[in-house]
């Protein structure tokens, strides 16, 4: 992979010795507006860096991290290196330190065109160029020279010379106007940021659509917090960008996070910039906040949208303060700030927004990532062992982020509300503008829990150190006039990972009311430890139709049902009246699914019978998100067509039943695309685009248009004519994506053969076109075109991942891995890989496993349901 690796062990001793007090980046992108080249690349810009340091043992020898094209010069102290005895591709490497030392690298940096480092994209539309940095974990050093490593901050200033027409922003506020570089050119300088890591400075450039708005708010002191607010996309999305909504959720964030942290926002202004072809959901970069520009909606969304936007805004937000002001170590305790940003995203939407769905769409969509990554034979606990960057890379997975929010859920209901902030505002007080590792927040947290530090060293050997999910199971006695004589909880663990843990809970009993709906009749709140927990408090209560454990959602587990409480739930699911009591229980259905414990095609049913109940919207589209993946893998071969025609049968039913222009019917709608196989069913897509069928209320924009496209696509009822001229109606960015993945879900082998070479053969498209290209390759109505594939990815493997970034690679692996095919013989082939890799690198080879686990578990789901 280009790119040497950085070690935990080379990073520790870097750390050892070396102290930063100041990086000056000077970047020159008036290349931009050059050309992109052939073969993919992007181009080049010039970089230069002056970073001043001290060294603790001066004589010594050490390296900064630069991946670069070419280095023009290297300074040490004055003294002139010689860049092709010093520079090595990968790293700078100097000798004979002093005590103080100053260094410069002017090097030719590569735009990036992967995501990684400093990303190039034109627009289409207007033909426009944009830029924008994203360097998490490691790729600041794409842009710059640098110490590339959490521990090792310092202030940043920048200098960035461009485009006089374009706007340039980083973490801190351009001082005064912009100076006249000449040749159509001006410089911006920025102001040295507060210590912060490498991996958070950033730089967004070109001619972005801007939106201003401003802050203010009195501080306990009486001092007034000015805070100026920005706000940007690329100008052909200007008018779709709801600016205003935008700040609306960052201004009540930033209300509900001064209320709770008591410690001002440290970074001056707060911009927010949604930008292209972006890898990640966003980035906390201080002051200059980057999101992917999906969350400018072009057409109709349902509200969960809106709330999924918003969560993320806070999520960011959080950041400033875990992450940002107080950094962890190394990336062992990457959890210290995604856990905590995912925890007080979703508790600040609750609690500050009109959103008040957000632990339902939590308990649903956010723990269903944390509970799958948890069950893989890669798991790992919370705080994870990090050898190197390439571990951290994968590890931003549903461990460090949902699981870890859902245990710091458990935390509030072990330490309570009160005290969880209050820690955390003395861990800000004690820890700012430096890093920390586990045992400096459990201290606060001892102080501030009245628990003491061997309860919470309990906890933290119970939760965040070790791996793996517990399931609970109720088990029911009655007596004779058929009240309960004893409601016990049983908790088991995987074998691989034993750990019982101590899990607060509440257990919920329902029972049917004069309307016949579900409502809860009674709740116990307790502390479940061991094998068996008794539930006392609910002994002697009448006999209820539904016991469900984890009611509220206070814990992370897995939950299954007695036979009573599954019998209720298959004939009356959709009658839980309380949403987020019914999310648990849709929850625990799918993991039964998953689990090879309920046939998938009860499950099918089940969404079928009562998916049309559901009230809410983000709720129902994780059905039909998880609907899709039950009949794809789960479902039985045998089984697969006739479920796969009353899924769509049924998501046109509940179309034309859904009330005119509401969020349900456009979900409907979309489902409806994904499912569409009988003729009639086509045809009506196909009217739909026309003009010639309609639904009364539903507007079919662009989104829509490029969804039924692509159901058409996949079932072989549209050819290239068809999306040319779709294409011709939205020639944009998103409108040549989702053509290009129309494209490659045609079932043909041609299409195929076009996909594959496309990615395989060639290295000239970026990302968000690599993802169209793989996601369109990979249909379930075309696994007998790709099968010829599996022989090929497998002997591609290594030379993918040695030729590709690693962000590339990741898609390429884990994308084209044959997961449709489940059947023993990819299975065999998947472990004759490993078994002949065994030197293979490490994060490749977990991206196989994690790949193989998933076949292996979907073979087992269908001989679930084939033995049904």
């Amino acid at each position: 992979m280009p790119g040497r690796n950085l070690t935990r062990d080379e990073a520790r001793e870097r750390a050892r010795i070396l102290t930063v007090d100041a990086y000056d980046v000077h970047l020159d992108l008036r290349s931009a507006q050059e050309p992109v080249g052939g073969a993919g690349q992007a181009g080049t810009f010039r970089s230069r860096t002056t970073v001043r340091f001290r060294c603790s043992e001066p004589g010594a020898a050490t390296f900064l991290d630069l991946l670069a094209p070419a280095v023009h010069e290297v300074v040490l102290n004055g003294r002139a290196l010689d860049p092709a005895k010093v520079f090595d591709g990968a790293r700078v490497s100097v000798e004979g330190l002093a005590e103080q030392n100053e260094l410069v690298v002017d090097a030719e940096c590569a735009y990036s065109r992967s995501g990684e480092g400093l990303h190039r994209f034109t627009d289409p539309v207007d033909g426009e160029t944009y830029l924008y940095t994203q360097y998490e974990p490691a790729d600041a050093r794409r842009v710059f020279a640098t110490f590339e490593q959490p521990d090792l901050k310092a202030p940043f200033t920048f200098t960035v010379t461009a485009p006089a027409h374009w706007e340039v922003l980083s973490n801190t506020a351009a001082e005064g106007s912009p100076e006249d570089a000449g040749e159509g050119l001006r410089t911006w300088r920025f102001p040295a940021t507060q210590p912060i890591s490498t991996y958070i400075t950033a730089v967004v450039a070109g001619p972005y659509h801007m939106a201003r708005d401003h802050y203010r708010r009195e501080l306990a002191d009486g001092s007034v917090l000015e805070i100026p607010l920005g706000a940007l996309c690329r100008r052909s999305l200007a008018g779709h960008f709801d600016a205003d909504e935008i700040f609306t959720v960052t201004k009540q964030g930033l209300d509900f996070f001064h209320d709770e942290f008591d410690y001002p926002y440290p970074f001056g202004k707060y911009d927010q910039a949604f930008v292209p072809e972006y890898n990640i959901g966003a980035m906390e970069n201080p002051g200059c906040v980057t999101f992917r520009e999906e969350y400018v909606f072009r057409s109709r969304v349902t509200e969960a949208a809106y709330e999924s936007r918003a969560t993320v805004i806070l999520h960011e937000m959080a950041h400033m303060w875990f992450g940002d002001l107080v950094t962890m170590q190394w990336w062992d305790d990457l959890w210290l700030k995604e856990s905590f940003a995912d925890f007080m995203g979703t508790f600040a939407l609750d609690e500050a927004t009109r959103h008040r769905a957000g632990w339902t769409t939590f308990a649903n969509r956010r723990k269903a990532w944390a509970y799958r990554q948890d069950q893989l034979p890669t798991t790992h606990p919370i705080t994870a062992d990090i050898r190197d960057l390439e571990d951290a890379k994968l590890n931003f997975d549903g461990i460090t982020y949902a699981k870890g929010a859902a245990v710091l859920k458990q935390l509030v209901a072990y330490a309570g509300r009160e005290a969880f902030f209050e820690g955390s505002r003395r861990y800000f007080r004690r820890h700012a503008w430096g890093n920390t590792v586990l045992g400096d927040l459990l201290e606060v947290l001892a102080e501030t829990s009245g628990r003491g530090s061997e309860a919470m060293a309990e906890w933290s050997r119970a939760w965040l150190q070790t791996a793996g999910v517990n399931t609970l199971t109720p088990q029911l006695t009655l007596d004779g006039q058929g009240r309960i004589a004893e409601l016990a909880v049983l908790q088991q663990a995987d074998a691989d990972h034993p750990e019982l843990r101590p899990h607060r809970i509440a257990v919920g009993l329902y029972g049917r009311d004069g309307a016949g709906a579900l409502v809860r009749t009674a709740r116990a709140e307790l502390d479940v430890t061991g094998e068996r927990t008794v539930v006392d408090e609910l002994a002697g209560q009448p006999r209820p139709d539904l016991v469900l454990l984890n009611d509220d959602d206070l814990t992370y587990c897995k939950v299954r049902f007695d036979a009573d409480s599954l019998a209720t739930l298959r004939d009356g699911l959709g009658d839980i009246t309380e949403p987020l009591a019914r999310a648990l229980a849709w929850s625990a259905l799918w993991n039964m699914t998953r689990d090879g414990v309920l046939p998938a095609r009860d499950y099918l049913r089940l969404v079928l019978r009562f998916a049309g109940q559901e009230s809410d919207i983000g709720v129902l589209q994780s059905l039909h998100q998880q609907a899709g993946s039950a009949l794809d893998h789960y479902t039985a071969p045998a089984h697969r067509e006739e479920a796969g025609r009353q899924l769509a049968e049924g998501a046109l039913r509940e179309l034309r039943a859904a009330p005119a222009g509401s969020d349900h019917q456009l979900a409907w709608a979309r489902f409806l695309a994904r499912t569409a196989v009988a003729p009639e069913q086509l045809r009506l897509v196909r009217g739909l685009l026309d003009g010639t069928e309609q639904v009364d209320g539903l507007e079919v924009d662009q989104e829509l248009r490029w969804a039924l496209w692509q159901s058409l696509a996949a079932a072989g009822e549209a050819d290239e004519a068809d999306l040319a001229a779709e294409l011709r109606r939205d020639d944009t960015a998103s409108g040549r994506r989702l053509r290009l993945h129309a494209l490659a879900s045609r079932p043909t082998a041609e299409a195929k053969a076009a996909a594959w070479h496309a990615v395989m053969d060639a290295d000239d498209l970026p990302n968000a076109l690599i993802e169209a290209q793989i996601s369109g390759f990979q249909q379930a109505g075309t696994r007998e075109l790709t099968a010829p594939y599996t022989e090929r990815y497998f002997a591609l493997l290594e030379e993918v991942w040695e030729s590709r970034t690693i962000e590339t690679a990741m898609r390429i692996v884990s994308g084209f891995f044959p997961r449709l095919l489940t059947v023993p013989a990819t299975l065999a082939d998947t472990d004759a890989w490993l078994a002949g890799h065994p030197d293979a690198a490490p994060a490749l080879r977990r991206l196989v496993l994690e790949s193989r686990d998933d076949l292996a578990r979907a073979m087992r789901a269908q001989e679930c349901e084939s033995a049904a």
